[in-house]
């Protein structure tokens, strides 16, 4: 059997994991979350909360971690969907597998992103919310295959779910199914230990949130690094998938 394999790069304070549970709530599809966070954490030794049950949990042989995600999906099935944070892409790591896979690219404005990863962690960097690091693999990516992969803005999908929903399955070679809409609350059994940092919002979610436009507070500094941040930004969002 083929296996699907889609990486959807996002950067953290996105909707990734809310896609995650849309994707995981398909009949033909697993998911793995974020596999290469415990290797990031290893070598960065980066202060997160739960790194040493991280590493333990995720691992941190890399190349490990690649031949599963470049191999059959868990359960066999035909679809397998990898949430992938662009900031654990370290330098230094082997591309070549990156080939195997179809790619997809979640963004969302700079200003809403730092805001969000500001109110849960102190003093974030420019490296910390992978803007960056996303729009070096975005390029990377298009060179490689020789096409543009697909860019989804937050912000559009919000709007219209069930359009973006529809149009990303398209663009993919796959069926629709009405159950990516909703799903049951509550944890599942392959979010990553970090979910009970992180995951609140989505475990108490059944579906996707309407979209709210909101003016994030930012001090002097966070603006500088959502100004630092958006190019980089608008470098993706020229190419995002319009419905």
């Amino acid at each position: 059997m083929t296996t699907h394999r889609i990486a959807m790069w996002s950067g953290p304070r996105n909707i990734s994991t809310a896609m995650m549970r849309a994707w995981e709530n398909r009949s033909d599809c697993a998911v793995w979350d974020e596999p290469l966070y415990g290797h990031y954490l290893f070598k960065t030794g980066i202060s997160h909360p739960g790194a040493d049950e991280i590493i333990a949990d995720q691992g941190h042989d890399w190349e490990d971690i690649v031949t599963r995600c470049t191999g059959e999906a868990p359960q066999k099935k035909p679809v397998f969907y990898q949430k992938h944070m662009t900031l654990h892409l370290l330098p230094g790591m082997d591309r070549s597998w990156l080939s195997k896979l179809t790619h997809c690219f979640l963004i969302r404005d700079p200003e809403s992103v730092i805001a969000s990863y500001a109110a849960v962690r102190d003093d974030p960097t420019l490296e910390d919310i992978g803007f960056v690091q996303q729009a070096e693999l975005f390029d990377y990516v298009t060179d490689i295959t020789r096409a543009e992969p697909l860019v989804i803005d937050s912000k559009d999908f919000l709007l219209d779910p069930r359009a973006m929903l529809n149009a990303i399955c398209a663009k993919l070679g796959l069926k629709f199914e009405t159950s990516m809409l909703q799903w049951p609350p509550g944890p599942r059994k392959s979010d990553g230990v970090w979910g009970k940092y992180w995951y609140e919002s989505v475990w108490n979610s059944s579906g996707f949130s309407p979209y709210r436009e909101k003016s994030p507070s930012l001090t002097s500094r966070e603006t500088v690094i959502a100004e630092q941040a958006r190019p980089y930004y608008q470098h993706l969002y020229q190419f995002r998938l319009q419905v």
